[in-house]
């Protein structure tokens, strides 16, 4: 994992909490990046996307993170594709948003095949979409290919949905962190995101700082992955997050902490 230094994460974050606003539309389902001055468990729901993209959940098991969303009153489900449809119809009219991956989990299928099921998901009743970030151009420095990516999956959303990037943070240099948050927010993204939870590691607040800081108060900042427990939650926000994405919610607004990344 890329190593940042302590004193400009430092820097970042005191920026970060000195210098963003505190009016992000609510509309976007984006908080404000400046965390509670107390915050508690109850509080985070509003923050979770509630998250299910096992290969091998069951109708079953989507029905049971409906029906949790719901009971929790998480801002939103994340799924596979495939599921979406079955996710709106369990939650049409109860407020919890479906969101569905896109390219999940490499990123690196062509813009065109991640339009395709970009419009296909929304028309399941997907009103939020998290694409990944074709990450071997961005690391190969094809910056041309990551810009014509994102532009074409916005494009694909319209008004329709919110779109997030994920990035992928585990896997890039500080600076390539900072080129993608620039190229989302030239691309008119609504979000970036830190990480799949399937590669090598998952949020850091010092990656969630570095990219709040890049992309100013705007734009929302979600941190996936590496989000176990309360205290975790607590520092993503404190360092810009907006939203959270864990399969372990329930667990975390209870004060337990969960096993993985």
């Amino acid at each position: 994992m890329v190593m940042i230094d302590k004193e400009l994460i430092e820097k970042i974050t005191r920026e970060v909490l000195e210098q963003i606003s505190r009016t992000i539309p609510a509309a976007q389902g984006v908080h404000p990046v400046s965390a509670p001055v107390s915050l508690s468990p109850a509080d985070l729901p509003k923050y979770i996307d509630h998250t299910l993209l096992k290969a091998d959940a069951k109708p079953a098991d989507i029905e049971k993170l409906c029906n949790e969303a719901q009971q929790y009153h998480f801002f939103s489900v994340c799924v596979n594709g495939s599921n979406v449809a079955q996710c709106a119809k369990l939650l049409a009219g109860s407020g919890v948003k479906v969101c569905s991956v896109v390219g999940f989990p490499l990123g690196a299928m062509s813009a065109k095949a991640k339009a395709y099921e970009t419009s296909a998901a929304i028309e399941d009743g997907a009103g939020e979409i998290d694409m990944v970030m074709n990450i071997g151009a961005m690391k190969s420095g094809n910056i041309k290919l990551v810009e014509e990516d994102m532009s074409a999956i916005r494009k694909a959303c319209g008004s329709a949905a919110l779109l997030k990037v994920i990035i992928e943070t585990c896997l890039l240099s500080t600076e390539e962190i900072i080129k993608a948050c620039e190229i989302a927010k030239n691309a008119g993204l609504d979000f970036v995101k830190t990480s799949t939870g399937f590669s090598t590691a998952g949020a850091t607040p010092e990656h969630v700082a570095l990219m709040r800081k890049t992309v100013g108060p705007v734009m929302g900042v979600k941190a996936a992955g590496g989000v176990r427990s309360f205290d975790d939650a607590a520092a993503m926000i404190k360092a810009g997050a907006t939203r959270l994405g864990t399969s372990g919610g329930i667990s975390i607004i209870k004060g337990q902490t969960i096993k993985g990344y």
